[in-house]
């Protein structure tokens, strides 16, 4: 296995909790996914730059399914496969599509993927990495699952995602009350020592705003988004908490809303045409010319 170098002051993801939050909100999801719908519109674009002609796509993190949507209109003769840790996630994601294209829809973790090696063609994920507690074990899986030659592409949140309500509650306590988010560069560091090849990172601002900071909280509940690290407070909130929180976010109004920030990652990196060997050492890659490259 290799073991992640990340710096380990990221509080670790109560697995059980988060899939329990997800199952919760599978539901009413979709009801608030803007940002998230928005930001996979986003991802299936960047596909339109890539020469690929997968026979099997994996949708890492499927969540209710609205990615494959895009995957399905976009590779019509594709098998699909959806992936998500949270069993009423992947009830919503089987309702989606004709029956004759519904996908295979699977219940596992990202971080021990249930398929054989060299099976996928291409994997997209949304908005799912931050769930995983160790992900050079996850970008380990996603290589040994790709076939040669294979693309990953993804997204995530980085670092800001979110400061204005974590500042916020700084204010009042020192809980952890946000999920924090890895660094853009620690995330592609993680590609290099899984041996992807040529790993690409950007990122962009987009921001969303409330009346109210109550909004948004409520709506990262319907999302099944709450904090979900080990180190979370354990006791409800209180309301006098809760209105000194709303008082910190104050400073943050601007034209009469308050804005909710998030610093959008955007990855990929291709598994090259010869893998690693098992003893560690990368065997060279050698020129494929304009195979299966960005167009």
């Amino acid at each position: 296995m290799i073991m992640s170098e990340i710096a380990n002051d990221i509080p670790p993801i109560d697995k059980r909790r988060a899939r329990r939050s997800f199952e919760q909100a599978a539901s009413s999801y979709d009801s608030v996914a803007v940002l998230q719908r928005e930001i996979a519109d986003r991802l299936i674009e960047r596909l339109d730059y890539i020469r690929l002609e997968p026979a099997r796509v994996l949708d890492l993190g499927t969540g209710t399914g609205y990615t494959l949507d895009g995957l399905s209109k976009r590779y019509r003769k594709a098998r699909l496969i959806g992936l998500d840790f949270a069993h009423g996630m992947l009830r919503q994601a089987r309702k989606r599509g004709h029956w004759l294209r519904r996908p295979a829809c699977v219940c596992a973790d990202a971080e021990s993927l249930p398929l054989a090696d060299a099976s996928v063609d291409l994997i997209v994920s949304s908005a799912t990495i931050q769930w995983c507690n160790d992900l050079d074990r996850t970008f380990a899986e996603c290589l040994r699952v790709l076939r040669p030659g294979g693309l990953l592409m993804f997204t995530t949140f980085g670092p800001d995602t979110l400061k204005e309500l974590r500042q916020a509650w700084s204010q009042v306590d020192r809980h952890s009350h946000v999920s924090p988010f890895l660094d853009m560069h620690d995330i592609g560091d993680a590609l290099v020592r899984t041996r992807f090849a040529d790993p690409v990172m950007d990122a962009e601002r987009m921001t969303l705003t409330y009346e109210r900071v109550r909004d948004l909280m409520r709506d990262l509940k319907v999302l099944g988004a709450r904090n979900a690290t080990q180190d979370r407070p354990r006791a409800l909130s209180g309301r006098q908490r809760l209105t000194a929180v709303e008082s910190a976010y104050e400073i943050h109004r601007r034209d009469g809303r308050l804005p909710a920030s998030y610093e959008v990652l955007y990855g990929h990196a291709w598994t090259p045409v010869q893998k690693p060997v098992a003893d560690g050492i990368a065997v060279p890659i050698p020129a494929i010319g304009g195979r299966g490259r960005t167009a």
